[in-house]
Formats: structure tokens, C-alpha cells, sequence
């Protein structure tokens, strides 16, 4: 047998247990009862939770919440891109990008040479795990009724939601929201796109005719190209 308990990463051991019991009466009275923890995990000395463990436990939570109540807080003025942010749950920010000049990468099967290309007005949303990506013919005006078109890329869902495939996201629960925005749109154009979910082009024509003229041309992207989706911003914003 081979010991590989040091490829696991951060080891956390149990040192603490507490168990909560509640009086059966009218003011429903409560009670906390603490456990220390043996080398083996198992719990012993019971006791009655005392003042300085009450005041560690309070500290601990209290940590816990300041670390949700960072994630996706600017750290200064609210970038003018954003458009909608939801704290709640996971938490989630819709933003946009103006027409732009990216590095794109794409797999040595679709025949289409990596390089630096432009790319349409892109609408965002994310959160700590997941990422849509739409189109948008406009910069200037952005509102709820917007209309959304596909984005014109590959490795995308019907629905605007992206597959990264591989790619290991990893958002920090105290990420800051200029943070969050960079690290979602770095995810997006360092991946590699690999292929369409479903066989069909998001865009007019053949989506692999159209990068093989784009990348490394420096046109503009053709936003005659753009297919619309059916949604408007107002749509998305949940």
C-alpha cells in the first residue's frame, strides 16, 4: 500500500465538536455541550461550552462572513462595464466588453490558426462557477431590452452557457469584483476552443470559414455575421 495522503492537499483534523440541545418548553431554552477530539477524530471530555471557547467559535463564524460579504465587492468605483450584480447565494455580475482585439486559440483539428483576432461587443455573465457569453451589436445605449445574439465562438451551449472543459476555475470566496472579471474573461480566451455543442453555427455560414479569415486579417469582426438569440438583457438578469 502506498501512502499518498500528501497529495491531498490541505489537511484539516477535527479538534472541536459541539452539540446543541433545546429544553422542551415555552421559551425553548437552549444548552451547547463540547466535545475535544482525540488523534483518532473521536470525541471526549464533554463539557459545557465555556466563555473562551464561545468567543473562538463567534470569531471563527464572524471570519467566515466577512470573506462572503468581500466576494464580488469592488474595491473602488463600480466599473462603468458592469451592468448587474446579485450578491445573494453564489452570487453573480453580468458585464459587457466593447469590440476588441484578443488572442484566440483553437484545437489543431479545426484548421484555424491561433492568433490575435477582433471580436464583437460581448455580454458576461458569471458566476463563482459557471459562465454565460452572449453577443451584442451596440456599445453605446446598453439596457435591459438589448437584444442578445450567439457568441460567435465554439465550446458554447444553446443557451449562451460555456463548457470549459477542462479548464480548472477557481474563485475565491472573497474574490473582489474587478478580481472576478479578469479572472472570467482570462479563463474564456486561454482556453482552447475545441468544437460546436449541437453541430450547429452560431453565426451566419461556417463558423471555421469565418476565423480562418479573421484571425491575424486585423478586420473588424462582421457583426452582419451575428445571430440573434430571442433574449434581451432583461432575460438574464436574475
Amino acid at each position: 500500500m502506498k501512502d499518498i495522503t500528501s497529495a491531498f492537499g490541505t489537511l484539516y483534523n477535527p479538534v472541536k465538536a459541539f452539540v446543541v440541545y433545546q429544553k422542551h418548553s415555552a421559551e425553548k431554552s437552549i444548552y451547547v455541550e463540547a466535545y475535544d477530539m482525540d488523534k483518532n477524530g473521536c470525541p471526549i471530555n464533554a463539557h459545557p461550552l465555556s466563555l473562551k471557547e464561545s468567543t473562538q467559535l463567534a470569531s471563527a463564524l464572524d471570519t467566515s462572513d466577512e470573506l462572503t460579504r468581500k466576494f464580488l465587492k469592488p474595491s473602488g468605483l463600480l466599473p462603468k462595464n458592469v451592468l448587474h450584480l446579485n450578491p445573494e447565494h453564489n452570487g453573480s455580475a453580468i458585464w459587457y466588453t466593447p469590440s476588441q482585439k484578443v488572442s484566440l486559440f483553437f484545437v489543431e483539428s479545426l484548421g484555424i490558426t491561433k492568433g490575435e483576432a477582433f471580436v464583437p461587443p460581448l455580454l458576461w455573465k458569471a458566476s463563482k462557477n459557471t459562465l454565460y457569453i452572449y453577443a451584442i451589436d451596440t456599445e453605446m445605449q446598453i439596457n435591459e431590452q438589448t437584444p442578445l445574439y450567439h457568441a460567435p465562438f465554439f465550446n458554447l451551449y444553446a443557451d449562451g452557457r460555456v463548457c470549459m472543459g477542462t479548464v480548472s476555475v477557481t474563485i475565491k470566496s472573497d474574490c473582489h469584483l474587478e478580481e472576478f472579471i479578469s479572472l472570467w474573461e482570462q479563463y474564456f480566451f486561454n482556453s482552447y476552443f475545441s468544437h460546436l455543442i449541437g453541430n450547429k453555427s452560431p453565426v451566419k455560414g461556417n463558423i471555421i470559414q469565418l476565423w480562418q479569415k479573421l484571425v491575424g486579417s486585423g478586420k473588424s469582426f462582421p457583426r452582419k455575421s451575428l445571430l440573434k438569440n430571442g433574449l434581451t438583457i432583461k432575460n438574464i438578469i436574475s
